[in-house]
């Protein structure tokens, strides 16, 4: 008779699923990845410790079943399972990209890889990874204009930058991708299309990790840092971690260990770096919650619209700010506004007897009790102004969320950002208030 561990197993296992899946669904029963697994294993790896959860508005994460402390490993990839530039050249493509003129980009090689695997269907080795990859994603390439026009004015710029340069990609990459129509029956056209590109720029952008490769001839001078890192890339990101990542050249393989702690049964997180909500959107499709990070920026027309009008040396400032990369990287933050807002403003809150004492205010001298408070105050209408525009926006956000449903998750995602940005704003005009007291 097969022995089932009895009572006592039974309840551990009870135990270890209600403590995640009251905030998530276990997902390492689901075919696709049984599949992963199957497909690791023959690849040399295999982890019995995290477990592939989906947890509501985050998606899917990675488990640990036991506490991970400081300095162990989280996981440790072996270069068998990396999807590099090297795997593109010791591919089919190989011969293609080897004579093209002028080279293609390690970062064409392997969009090219993924939509032409991805097209192979059932065919593709490769085809496990890819089951368990999204099939779209929320950058802001990929969101509806109607959408994207709901964004803060800086990140919209950038997204609008992004569309064209993603578009520029595809356009320039036509040639080499007609060049490859021996491999296939059907028409190139139809395989690599815009979409299937955006898909796999998507892929490679929000989900490869760093691993510097030496430069090839084959390719052109763009740095060879990306490698695809199946079941590793189901890491989420928090910014309250750190953990270390690096390809041991010893090992061979791709390791991350743990410089903070790790709970039994919780998620284990990484984290990519020290970014603001429009750089994790814009990079990533997402945004996190009470990010240390986060802010809200401060365009030079906000900047102006609060102060006199009259004052004759306006344009001057504005030039002196320009001159000494001033009207940049002005932000609110979680601890109220920046020193280089501040600064900004201090600047063009000098009167005209005090404006010769420029250079001291960029230094962070003080010039008067006035000139303190002065700015203060612009910086508390300026707070007030963006508020009231973002109470607007979420306003119409939640409109439009009742009206396009087909847009819903777009919709919330915005959403998300501006209710940090609330959040955020709100903060700072909390502080304001404490700083403005000094000068009552």
């Amino acid at each position: 008779m097969k022995n089932r561990g009895g009572r006592t197993s039974r309840i551990r296992r009870r135990k270890l699923f209600t403590s995640f899946e009251s905030r998530g669904v276990n997902e390492s029963y689901k075919p696709e990845f049984i599949e992963l697994k199957k497909w690791l294993k023959d690849r040399k790896f295999e982890d019995t410790n995290l477990i592939p959860v989906r947890f509501p508005g985050t998606g899917r994460g990675l488990v640990s079943k036991t506490s991970l402390q400081e300095g162990h490993m989280i996981i440790s990839l072996p270069e068998s399972c990396l999807l590099t530039t090297d795997t593109v050249i010791r591919s089919y493509l190989g011969p293609y990209i080897a004579k093209w003129q002028p080279p293609p980009s390690p970062l064409l090689a392997l969009c090219t890889f993924l939509v032409s695997e991805k097209h192979a269907g059932d065919r593709s080795p490769w085809k496990p990874y890819l089951e368990v990859l999204p099939k779209a994603y929320t950058c802001p390439v990929c969101l509806e204009p109607k959408v994207v026009n709901l964004l803060p004015e800086p990140l919209k710029a950038k997204a609008r930058e992004q569309r064209t340069r993603v578009w520029e990609f595809f356009s320039s990459s036509r040639d080499f991708f007609t060049s490859l129509q021996p491999l296939f029956s059907e028409a190139v056209e139809s395989i690599f299309s815009y979409s299937a590109l955006l898909w796999a720029w998507c892929t490679v952008n929000t989900r490869a990790v760093y691993m510097k490769r030496p430069r090839r001839w084959c390719f052109s001078a763009e740095p060879d840092t990306c490698a695809l890192a199946p079941f590793l890339d189901l890491l989420n990101h928090s910014p309250d971690v750190q953990v270390k990542a690096t390809f041991n050249e010893e090992t061979r393989c791709y390791e991350i260990r743990t410089v903070t702690s790790c709970g039994k049964h919780k998620e284990v997180f990484i984290c990519y770096g020290p970014h603001d909500n429009h750089r994790l959107l814009l990079e990533y499709g997402f945004v996190a919650m009470r990010n240390p990070h986060a802010c809200v920026y401060v365009l030079k027309d906000i900047l102006v619209k609060y102060l006199p009008s009259a004052d004759k040396q306006m344009n001057k400032k504005i030039s002196i700010l320009e001159d000494h990369n001033f009207v940049e990287n002005l932000t609110f933050g979680w601890d109220g506004p920046s020193w280089r807002l501040l600064t900004a403003l201090k600047l063009l809150c000098l009167e005209a007897e005090e404006f010769t004492c420029w250079k001291k205010v960029l230094l962070g001298e003080i010039i008067s009790d006035t000139n303190e408070k002065t700015s203060l105050d612009i910086a508390q209408k300026i707070c007030h102004y963006f508020i009231e525009e973002t109470n607007a926006v979420l306003q119409k956000v939640s409109h439009m969320k009742d009206e396009e449903v087909a847009l819903i998750n777009q919709l919330t995602l915005v959403e998300t950002l501006w209710t940090e940005e609330l959040k955020i704003l709100q903060a700072s005009a909390e502080t304001l208030i404490s700083l403005q007291k000094a000068f009552t």
